[in-house]
């Protein structure tokens, strides 16, 4: 399959990267630059994920797109990273004809067992809000399209690097939690599941979420 991925120089993208590369796909990865990533699993050109146009260029000719987009906490604009992103994916991929589309979430919307968002914890950390609440606003824009086969997927509350065990629980709109009442995930088996659902999830137009 060849694949165009968005952010493949980040933490969780170049997982996916190494991920994709390791199951035999065509990998070539988007960053702002194109430049950077010494070192990375995938060839790298420039490209604006927030550019239609430019999307659309660069998608032609591929099988699916992923996307792991997202700010740098505390030093990027989250809302005009990721909803830029949103807007530029879905109308670059209608103007190439490609409609295959698995994008790196959040994890601020999910439900806790008492029927709250994760977001709405007073505990939640003030610096992720802001991302959170982007990630929000994304995924409902992405619920509104119909004529695409995307797939948001949410990580655990907690994300950190870690070692591939290719184990890992799904769900849906719910925080997923441990016998510990821990929620969790490492970077390569999210990666995991997120090249699983890339390759032949059913979860099409729909989110879901991913932890041990």
């Amino acid at each position: 399959m060849k694949v165009l991925l968005f952010g493949a120089t980040g933490n969780i993208g170049a997982a996916i990267a190494e991920e994709l590369v390791a199951r035999g796909h065509e990998v070539t990865g988007v960053t702002r630059s194109g430049g950077t990533g010494a070192g990375s699993a995938v060839p790298l050109v420039a490209g604006d994920v927030a550019d239609a146009e430019q999307v659309a260029e660069l998608v032609r000719g591929h099988d699916a797109v992923a996307s792991a987009v997202g700010p740098r906490i505390g030093a990027d604009d989250d809302r005009t990273i990721l909803l830029g992103a949103t807007g530029g994916l879905v109308a670059g991929l209608r103007k190439a004809g490609v409609k295959r589309l698995v994008v790196l979430g959040g994890a601020g919307s999910l439900r806790t067992p008492d029927g709250t968002r994760v977001v709405d914890d007073p505990h939640f950390p003030e610096l992720w809000k802001a991302n959170a609440l982007a990630q929000i606003e994304a995924l409902g824009r992405y619920r509104e399209v119909d004529d695409l086969d995307w797939t948001y997927i949410s990580p655990a509350k907690l994300i950190e690097p870690g070692e591939r065990t290719g184990a890992y629980r799904l769900s849906g709109d719910d925080l997923l939690v441990d016998a510990d009442g821990r929620s969790r995930i490492s970077i390569p088996d999210y990666a995991v599941a997120f090249v699983d659902q890339l390759e032949g999830g059913r979860a099409l137009r729909t989110r879901v979420s991913v932890a041990y």
